[in-house]
């Protein structure tokens, strides 16, 4: 499940660096702004054989969901540490969930064609709760320190040691460990911006302010030399799915 769930991630960070980076520099029809997931799957969906395609990658991202639970629930770790590591692993089974009942329903044919607004919905949704500007903002901390320690685990180095466990020859293991280096950068920069969008949307009590990666996107494409900066960010999340692709092929997955 790890192995086809970590695949099925690599293709779709791939193609959403694809996307944006032909967004970023105008070419074809790609747009900033339907660069994301969601547009992802409706990418693979307009393609030919787009059903059978989508349905693979929604299994995988089921799978992928599978095991950060199961990485959550049998964690024997129950220091402060590892109890953050089982909470990580349950938010990233979450989040995959979401994607992979999203690109499911698109291939029953019953999602929606549009782009998704997710993060404006939870927005909406927890400022009408009572202290809900307290709970964006909540929100916008919380994504703007995991896109912090995406940062942190690129420059710490801290994930070389699952890379240098896989005893991989010396070419292959420099290899993952650029693209991972350069993908945490890039995924860490994108968390930042979507948790600035939240910490917008608490302080102006607005849900529209929220935004997602295709928001992020538009927003890095609408700044001085954004084409180049949403270019390099781009082909830093192109890095992330190789990175990922490494991992399914080299990794040791850990079994508890």
């Amino acid at each position: 499940m790890a192995k086809f769930g970590l695949t099925a991630k690599g293709i779709v960070y791939c193609l959403v660096g694809i996307l944006a980076f032909m967004a970023a520099f105008e070419l074809g029809s790609s747009s900033a702004q339907r660069s994301d997931k969601t547009g992802v799957f409706q990418f693979i969906l307009e393609q030919s054989y787009g059903k059978v395609l989508l349905a693979l990658i929604a299994l995988g991202l089921f799978c992928y969901t599978l095991w950060r639970i199961i990485q959550a629930l049998k964690d024997p770790s129950q220091s402060a540490k590892g109890i953050g590591k089982r909470l990580r692993y349950a938010f990233s089974g979450l989040v995959y969930a979401a994607l992979a009942y999203y690109a499911a329903n698109l291939v029953l044919g019953n999602g929606s064609s549009g782009n998704g607004d997710t993060r404006q919905t939870v927005a909406r949704e927890l400022l009408q709760q009572p202290f809900g500007q307290w709970l964006v903002g909540i929100l916008a901390v919380g994504t703007a320190i995991a896109g912090f320690y995406q940062i942190y685990l690129a420059l710490s180095d801290k994930y070389k040691k699952r890379v240098q466990n896989a005893s991989l020859k010396h070419d292959v293991e420099n290899t993952m460990i650029r693209a991972g280096k350069i993908g945490y950068v890039a995924r860490g920069f994108v968390w930042l911006i979507i948790g600035y969008f939240f910490l917008q949307a608490a302080l102006q009590s607005d849900p529209g302010e929220a935004g997602g990666t295709g928001s992020a996107f538009a927003f890095l494409e609408g700044t001085s030399y954004g084409s180049y900066l949403l270019g390099a960010v781009a082909l830093g999340l192109v890095c992330y799915g190789v990175f990922m692709f490494m991992r399914a092929r080299h990794e040791n997955i850990d079994v508890f």
